[in-house]
């Protein structure tokens, strides 16, 4: 009996084009596209409607022959991404919203349904890998980067588990992204030549701000503006009694107060911003552009720093609290007092960079060779070895 895949279409060619080969692999192929979304109002409507991208989706199955359908899981998608992001948002964190559809609508709503439906397996088009080996005679899955290293999707599925795994497939995952437009086109897919989607998973893109306002109302503060030659980012280290103590200082946040710098201009609401964020400040006149480094949202105050270099938006050591660990590869888990060498980003694209991973009784710290830019609070770290993604967390 044929194995039966359901496909992830999203209206893409990536997804496409993954059902495309698994049909091409002799799989029984069902083409499903997620409605995640109704409120047109804070979508930018021409960057992907999520109406043309079902549409194309539809006729992709249909040039390939394959049963469609449209699942609508606007409800589980507002339960779960939407309102965690405003929960987010609200506490002064940025949420990843594409690392989460992955965990909680992709691979678990989506999954459960596809299922339901007798499917195998579950396809997308991430580009991104996945093999197996066996360890104690248990077959263990292991998720790797996209041999596309321009276009390595590998991260946003740094929350998922082993169960998850099993029952993944990503068919593109091998291929260069040139290379898929190509398969696109020779199999004559309307999606071949079609840009790739950006913004929130399966929504498009948003005006976060008009979309954030829906829940978080605007609230009148002052933006600070702190010098490079700030007392605190030249202070002496102490001699710590252990490693652990080291890492926790050097992970700390500054508390910034008003009066420890000059204020330079005014915002609505500190909520709608994020570590590191340039544009939309609106304040002008400063020798170099003006970056966020800190937002203190119990205050409404937004702490900037002039140019990308400038000391507040550095540091090395990122913390993890034990409830937010995550690992792929559960065998590799650290107990309390172990470390371990390895390759980190704090968001997609970044170049990995050499870590360390140090287990504590409260939680895990990475400790990075090099200072990291705007390292976020609600974003993922991501550990690696070579090309294998083991695990995630969430800065703290």
């Amino acid at each position: 009996m044929k194995k039966r895949v359901i496909v992830g279409l999203s209206g893409g060619v990536d997804s496409s084009v993954a059902a495309y080969l698994l049909k091409e692999q002799g799989y029984e192929v069902i083409g499903l596209f997620m409605k995640n979304w109704h409120d047109d109002s804070v979508t930018i409507s021409d960057e992907c409607p999520w109406l043309d991208d079902s549409n194309d989706a539809m006729l992709v199955a249909q040039k390939l022959g394959i049963p469609f359908q449209t699942v609508d899981l606007s409800e589980q998608y507002k339960d779960r991404i939407v309102d965690y992001m405003f929960n987010e948002y609200e506490k002064g964190r940025t949420p990843n919203p594409d690392v989460l559809c992955n965990r909680e609508i992709k691979f678990d709503v989506f999954m459960k349904i596809a299922l339901e439906l007798g499917a195998d397996y579950v396809a997308t088009g991430h580009y991104c890998r996945k093999t197996e080996t066996q360890i104690n005679g248990k077959t263990v899955y292991q998720l790797k980067a996209g041999a596309d290293n321009n276009k390595d999707q590998s991260y946003f599925l740094c929350q998922l588990s082993q169960q998850q795994l099993a029952k993944a497939l990503f068919p593109v995952g091998e291929l260069q992204k040139p290379d898929v437009r190509q398969i696109a086109a020779k199999a004559d897919l309307i999606t071949a030549d079609k840009k790739d989607s950006q913004g929130l998973c399966f929504i498009g893109k948003v005006r976060l701000p008009e979309f954030l306002q829906q829940k978080l109302k605007p609230k009148n503060g002052e933006i600070v503006e702190i010098e490079a030659d700030f007392l605190s980012y030249n202070k002496s280290i102490p001699r710590f009694s252990s490693k652990e103590s080291e890492l926790a200082y050097r992970a700390k946040r500054i508390n910034y107060n008003k009066e420890d710098g000059k204020v330079v201009g005014t915002h609505n609401g500190a909520h709608y911003f994020t570590k590191g964020q340039r544009k939309g400040l609106g304040v002008g006149g400063t020798i170099e552009p003006l970056f966020v480094i800190e937002t203190d949202v119990e205050e409404n105050i937004i702490y900037t720093g002039q140019g990308k270099n400038h000391p507040g938006l550095y540091n090395n050591v990122v913390f993890v609290v034990f409830d937010e660990i995550h690992w792929i590869r559960e065998d590799l888990e650290l107990k309390n007092g172990e470390t371990l060498e390895v390759l980190a980003r704090i968001r997609y694209r970044q170049t990995l960079e050499k870590a360390t991973l140090h287990k504590t009784k409260e939680g895990l710290y990475v400790e990075f060779q090099n200072k990291q830019s705007a390292i976020t609070e609600g974003q993922f770290v991501a550990w690696y070895q070579d090309d294998e993604l083991l695990g995630s967390g969430v800065m703290s």
